[in-house]
């Protein structure tokens, strides 16, 4: 196993997953309600009354985090994501987790972080399957089809 040590971030990544756990903790405190991006973007699909105005916020905060980071942030200390994949693979592996977030009944950020955090067995099942299924995919990829 060969790692990538030039995008190998393990202190951006922490710092990344501990800002996730606090948001998650004080949304959960604040609203009530667990912090899963596809219940909270599928809640807005039929809208409900009273339910969107939060909602709508969340979204449009996640949407100009990267805007406001890049505003914040000196430019050297901004890199470039690599995605080894064509957009045609970006858009299909999109929509198998869109489909996947549905059979789940939530996505990694709700199951993994928040349905973990209280000790949810239906979320520990669902972050295992998650992954599971990214872990088979990555060997298949990588060792079957040599990407």
């Amino acid at each position: 196993m060969n790692i990538d040590w030039t995008h190998f971030t393990p202190f951006a990544s922490l710092t990344g997953g501990i800002i996730l756990g606090v948001a998650s903790a004080i949304f959960i405190l604040i609203n009530g309600r667990i912090l899963g991006i596809s219940g909270i973007l599928g809640g807005l699909l039929p809208p409900k009354a009273g339910d969107t105005t939060w909602r709508i916020a969340f979204m449009l905060g996640l949407f100009a985090a990267p805007t406001v980071f890049h505003a914040v942030v000196p430019a050297q200390f901004i890199t470039e994501p690599r995605i080894g994949a064509t957009d045609w693979m970006v858009v299909a592996a999109g929509l198998l987790v869109g489909i996947g977030t549905r059979y789940a009944s939530g996505c990694t950020s709700g199951h993994g972080v928040c349905g973990l955090s209280r000790l949810s067995p239906r979320s520990l099942l669902a972050t295992m399957s998650f992954m599971g299924a990214g872990f088979a995919m990555v060997y298949v990829m990588r060792h079957l089809f040599v990407i």
